[in-house]
């Protein structure tokens, strides 16, 4: 999210987290809009920095800059990169694109230096695809790290996401499908969203 009303509507309706993307080739870049790390500070709810193949020294940077929690790692980020981010103080996230299927020895090489993965649908882009994978894929994760949803969630997924019985899921990321344009939601679809798989 970059825009600092719509982040206060979305605050509003029950979230637990926002996303904020320090990757200027996305067009949700935090730079795009009119959030700044004075403004993010001041927020109550958690905060989730999304990097894709950003050199070290400047996630640890944004991370105290912004006071960040957590930190999703987008690209093709090591498991030792990933490691070494822990300096921060902030959890790990390490996000996967997903097809028909779970690459299980590549997850194998994260699983005890990662807080959580985040599967997403691959694509183009480094996430915001606007596309779902085969959830059937799910079945076949096994490992001990809790797992978030991610990839073309929409407010008519919502009812699907409410009867999913995958012990490690922890949480659902709502990002392309719940969008007005670029960085910016639609508060009242993600309260949809909230009330339905509640």
């Amino acid at each position: 999210m970059n825009n600092k009303q719509n982040i206060a509507e979305v605050a509003s309706v029950g979230i637990d987290l926002i996303g904020l993307i320090f990757f200027d080739k996305s067009p949700r870049s935090v730079e795009k809009g009119d959030v700044d790390s004075a403004f993010v500070k001041e927020l109550s709810i958690l905060k989730v920095g999304v990097f894709v193949n950003e050199e070290l020294e400047v996630v640890l940077q944004k991370a105290q800059e912004y006071k960040l929690n957590y930190l999703q790692f987008h690209g093709n980020e090591s498991p030792e990169y990933c490691h070494k981010a822990k300096e921060t103080g902030c959890q790990v996230w390490k996000a996967f694109s997903v097809g028909d299927s779970l690459d299980m020895e590549l997850l194998k090489r994260y699983e005890d230096l990662v807080d959580l993965f985040l599967f997403d649908t691959k694509g183009k882009n480094h996430g915001g695809n606007g596309m779902k994978f085969n959830w059937e894929a799910l079945n076949e994760y096994n490992l001990s790290k809790p797992f978030m949803l991610s990839g073309g969630l929409t407010l008519k997924d919502a009812q699907d996401v409410s009867r999913l019985e995958f012990d490690k899921l922890w949480g659902v990321d709502l990002n392309s499908g719940f969008e007005e344009s670029p960085g910016r939601k639609k508060s009242n679809e993600i309260k949809d969203f909230i009330n339905i798989i509640n």
